[in-house]
């Protein structure tokens, strides 16, 4: 499995992801961020916003056991959402194959985006 992949399974989800960093941003913090994602000739353009944060003076996730922040995407509505999702699903697939692809998510694959 390569790299991109072990940091998504760890760091991603289709709901939000970690970004490790000494200075978290505060909780309740909105931003957009770019996320590249490989052989997409744009980034996504998502906004997120900062539920919890992982600070030296306080864990809120002692589970994770690195500095940083917990963002929840923030999605415009449920195309974006999907069409997100999709991009993805079919880049694990490219990299991992259906068949592993399967095994990991216990599904098959979506062949096209509706």
């Amino acid at each position: 499995m390569n790299t991109f992949f072990a940091d998504y399974t760890k760091n991603i989800s289709k709901g939000g992801t970690f970004i490790k960093t000494d200075r978290p941003l505060p909780v309740g913090t909105e931003f957009l961020f770019k996320l590249t994602l490989p052989k997409r000739e744009h980034p996504f353009e998502l906004k997120g916003t900062v539920i919890w944060t992982n600070q030296p003076a306080e864990m809120q996730k002692p589970e994770v056991e690195q500095m940083g922040m917990g963002i929840r995407f923030i999605f415009a509505d449920e195309s974006e959402r999907e069409g997100f999702e999709f991009e993805v699903e079919q880049m694990m697939v490219s990299s991992l194959g259906p068949d592993l692809y399967e095994k990991l998510i216990q599904r098959k694959p979506r062949m096209r985006y509706d």
